[in-house]
């Protein structure tokens, strides 16, 4: 069984300690490679070992869970929170986090949400792979833009002409007066790849076009694809690309700047 490394930010000593050790981290095919107790020190911790999963705390000393995430180049993370913050959540959803959880946190609801997530990051990389095996990719993605279905078509159109704003699957959903789970389906059924990935795919495809323009900076190209900030597009564009969107422009002589991880 393939390991995915996680790393626990988590202030409170005791439910650290109760993370590390109640959970069958082994038997669920995971391996915590750190923890920390802030977020400046998360900050560096996960930038340094860039683990698949992170799982922190929202309210932490130094920068909160949220500001954390959004620095470094995490692909997966799960929230513990003792706050139901609808603001906090609406953050997290744009910072892709893929579960909520309030504290106290039980065992078992912990361990459903990472089997929940494991079974998406095989999904995910299925996807991922479809959309770069054996293709060439240095000008962008391939993804379908008319399969013959109206609502997948028409939430097709949505991305195209709204990607550069801050929708997601329930802002199209809503548009299309259909559940997100009606969507999901049909869009997964029809194209082959998840709602998610594909929004994502495109948002880098644009990113991609206009990084020849040289008095675009790697932040402004951002903010005009749709990404939340920077350091989200970074782990994005990396996870699709396979390397960081300043080094993929520097390679193709597109301008000086420098790296940005």
């Amino acid at each position: 069984m393939t390991r995915h490394t996680i790393v626990l930010v988590e202030d409170e000593l005791l439910t650290l300690r109760e993370l590390e050790t109640t959970i069958d981290w082994t038997q669920l095919g995971l391996q915590v490679v750190g923890t920390a107790s802030d977020g400046i020190s998360g900050e560096a911790l996960i930038k340094s070992l860039e683990p698949d999963i992170v799982i922190t705390d929202i309210r932490l000393p130094g920068q909160d869970g949220l500001s954390m995430l959004a620095q470094c180049p995490v692909n997966h993370a799960i929230i513990l929170s003792g706050h139901s913050d609808f603001s906090y959540m609406q953050q997290a959803i744009r910072l892709g986090v893929f579960d909520y959880l309030l504290k106290p946190v039980d065992n078992n609801d912990l361990h459903q949400s990472l089997e929940k997530l494991l079974n998406h990051i095989k999904e995910e990389e299925v996807d991922v792979e479809k959309l770069t095996k054996g293709k060439m990719i240095e000008e962008g993605l391939e993804l379908p833009q008319s399969v013959g279905n109206y609502i997948v078509d028409a939430a097709i159109e949505f991305i195209r002409t709204s990607y550069a704003k801050q929708i997601g699957l329930q802002e199209t959903a809503e548009y299309l007066n259909i559940s997100e789970s009606h969507l999901c389906r049909l869009f997964k059924e029809y194209t082959q790849i998840n709602f998610l990935q594909y929004i994502s795919a495109w948002r880098i495809n644009k990113a991609i076009e206009l990084m020849g323009n040289p008095s675009l900076s790697i932040q402004a190209i951002a903010l005009n694809c749709g990404f939340p900030n920077p350091g989200y597009f970074a782990k994005i564009f990396k996870k699709f690309m396979g390397i960081s969107p300043s080094k993929y422009r520097n390679e193709r002589n597109y301008s000086n700047e420098s790296s940005m991880d």
